[in-house]
């Protein structure tokens, strides 16, 4: 399961909030789902006219307790993402410094450009409901993370595997990606440290500003 972090859960433990918050999770996420249809079928056919390749993208996260799952999203690159990445890293240091300090890039030339309008208005990880749904994540949490990010979370690995990754939380409502990589990782380990239902609602309502205004996105 958690492949050696450090304060793990133990096996049997139940993630942060536990059936409360799995109920508030699985209404909001099906009721959205069939709200949000018609909105999932014109992105599908966006995306499917933009460039070759599949409409979903789902990239290996680590959950609670440290299990693996699929992290859905719309295709907002290139296929080939990996290998424009790297071509642009090598050519542009100002880039590697960006990259290496917050894991995003402004101007990523990996991007479509009905991906950038999906990144902008967070679009893109509306199939996340999918997997807020299906148990693997909660619609407020900790951002979800890859193996190799969450060997470098230190002391803050043991609050993220405490509870199931967020398709929102405290860093996207506080600006996003003009927050520093360890500001984000503060952010999701106050939210576990002082976790509430009333935060989570709260998080909830500040989440619609925070994406009309598109504050911080990339």
């Amino acid at each position: 399961m958690g492949g050696g972090f450090a304060a793990e859960p133990a096996v049997g433990a139940e993630p942060l909030g536990g059936g409360a918050k799995r109920a508030i999770d699985v209404v909001f996420s099906a009721l959205a789902i069939a709200f949000l249809l018609p909105v999932f079928l014109l992105i599908i056919l966006a995306v499917r006219a933009s460039s070759k390749g599949p409409v979903f993208y789902g990239h290996a996260r680590r959950g609670f307790c440290g299990a693996t799952f699929k992290c859905l999203k719309f295709r907002t690159m290139v296929v080939n993402g990996d290998e424009v990445l790297k071509r642009h890293l090598a050519e542009n240091p100002e880039a590697r410094i960006e990259w290496s300090e917050t894991r995003k890039l402004r101007n990523d030339p990996r991007v479509t450009g009905i991906g950038k309008i999906l990144r902008k208005s967070s679009l893109d990880e509306l199939p996340q409901l999918l997997n807020v749904l299906r148990g693997e994540m909660s619609i407020v949490g900790p951002r979800p993370v890859v193996t190799a990010e969450l060997a470098n979370y230190g002391d803050h690995a043991s609050d993220y595997l405490q509870t199931r990754p967020g398709i929102t939380g405290l860093w996207q409502i506080s600006g996003r990606s003009d927050t520093s990589y360890a500001q984000r990782l503060a952010f999701d380990s106050e939210y576990v440290r002082t976790w509430s239902t009333a935060k989570d609602i709260r998080i909830m309502l500040l989440t619609v500003p925070a994406v009309v205004m598109q504050r911080g996105s990339v």
